[in-house]
């Protein structure tokens, strides 16, 4: 009961921590989402024109599934350790290492979504006239939306989640709270903690909205028939 009554006590200071630190937190979270922010760009620019060649040539399936594994079996820390010792300390390390780990859901996602378009539709499309690049851009590509966005999700929401771990090599953002005990208390940590997850969830939600407004409703349908309606007039 002491314990139960202890850890209740702990939990409301954290909300406590975060009501009356909101300015100090708030420049923190905007540390953690810039940081995570440029990792999350640089590892786009690698990932998905990859994996979206790949998924177009139908090639490479495992260098997709190879770029997933080992982007979840290396711990972040082990990253930001190697890059400490080739680009030092700061904001250039972690982002490196952030990147890494945001390339394998990006990579793999991208590659699975432009590769599992169905052939029928690919195929209409072609019967329609359609060059490589135009089956790419206007079918493949506007289909394969959803999934690839859920990679970039994946890998947003990993990244900021991840992000804290940064503080240990001068990356900042709410980490510098969460690692900082002593100064900060359990429910200043606590607080932090807390300030992760909404930050996480928030960018989840924003991701999925975004989703949600780009991607095209109907586009095999309508590439489907189309394609039906030129074979029947030839």
């Amino acid at each position: 009961m002491i314990a139960d009554a202890a850890n209740a006590h702990t939990f409301l200071a954290a909300f406590g921590f975060i009501y009356h630190h909101a300015g100090f937190l708030a420049h923190k979270a905007l540390e953690q989402l810039e940081l995570s922010g440029a990792a999350l760009a640089i590892g786009a620019a690698v990932a998905l024109p990859v994996g979206i060649a790949l998924g177009h040539l139908h090639r490479g399936s495992g260098i997709a599934i190879g770029a997933s594994i080992l982007g979840r079996a290396l711990p972040i820390i082990v990253l930001i350790a190697f890059f400490l010792t080739i680009l030092g300390f700061g904001f250039v390390n972690n982002m490196v290492a952030l990147a890494v780990l945001a390339t394998g859901p990006m990579l793999t996602n991208a590659y699975d979504a432009v590769d599992g378009v169905e052939r029928d539709v690919v195929e209409a499309a072609r019967g329609m006239g359609m060059s490589r690049a135009q089956l790419l851009t206007s079918v493949e590509l506007p289909l394969a939306l959803p999934l690839v966005f859920t990679g970039v999700r994946v890998a947003a929401v990993t990244v900021v989640a991840t992000a804290p771990i940064a503080a240990t090599a001068g990356g900042g953002g709410l980490g510098d709270v969460i690692v900082n005990q002593a100064s900060y208390r359990l429910q200043g940590v606590l607080g932090a903690s807390i300030c992760v997850m909404l930050l996480s969830a928030g960018v989840w939600v924003a991701l999925l909205s975004l989703q949600r407004v780009v991607t095209p409703h109907g586009l095999a349908t309508r590439v489907k028939h189309a394609g039906d309606e030129r074979k029947e007039l030839l």
